[in-house]
């Protein structure tokens, strides 16, 4: 209950209040240890789950077997909450879990249930696959620049916006290149080359904008 109560789906509704609407309603808590695939590509979603501990992450695996690690999902976020419903309502990705995981699972009657009785649940649950829309759409943009500088252009222009100055990268080399679908190698000599070229510099985990109109160019190669 304590991380339903913080999970956006339920923003807005008392501890009380959730706790009765789940009286009325059946679901499942469900435990998978690390490694494990919690749900896969391809596969029909028939419940909402909600992560009650550890974390999961979303990848997609290409036609050589290679993995692109789309995100990590952390207490209390949902998983592939725009995909429970529509015509071909398949999961995207395959969900493996990162550790021990506990997840929450609401099959789908139970959703429809908590919406005609929660206009609060109703309007979070909207608000989210809004928001999920949002992100998908920018992650298919980022996928689409073809070299690795181009990838690094786009981020570091995303972090900054249209502020000039010190960027403190919120993720690792390692986490940046599952992030982009590369070997760590391969990244870190993209961001010596561009340190090199003074279009950025970079030390660690900081990084400033030398020339921004240089890294803007590096989108379209």
């Amino acid at each position: 209950m304590e991380a339903l109560v913080k999970c956006p789906l339920f923003k807005g509704i008392e501890y009380k209040e959730i706790c009765q609407l789940l009286e009325k309603i059946p679901y499942q808590i469900k435990k998978y240890e690390k490694g494990h695939m919690i749900a896969q590509s391809g596969e029909e979603c028939r419940s909402l789950m909600i992560m009650l501990c550890g974390s999961v992450k979303g990848e997609m695996v290409d036609y050589s077997g290679k993995a692109i690690k789309i995100e990590d999902i952390e207490p209390p976020k949902p998983v592939a909450v725009a995909f429970l419903f529509g015509e071909n309502n398949t999961c995207p990705v395959n969900i493996v879990a990162n550790n021990h995981v506990e997840m929450f699972h609401l099959p789908k009657k139970s959703v429809i249930a908590l919406m005609q009785s929660s206009s609060a649940f109703l309007n979070n649950f909207m608000n989210m696959i809004s928001s999920k829309t949002q992100f998908l759409t920018d992650k298919i943009r980022f996928l689409s620049f073809q070299t690795i500088r181009g990838k690094i252009a786009h981020y570091l222009l995303q972090l900054s916006g249209s502020v000039e100055g010190e960027i403190v990268l919120p993720k690792s080399q390692e986490e940046l290149a599952n992030l982009f679908g590369v070997t760590r190698p391969s990244l870190g000599r993209a961001l010596r080359d561009l340190h090199n070229e003074h279009i950025i510099e970079a030390k660690g985990k900081s990084v400033k904008i030398i020339n921004r109109e240089l890294l803007i160019k590096q989108l379209k190669k």
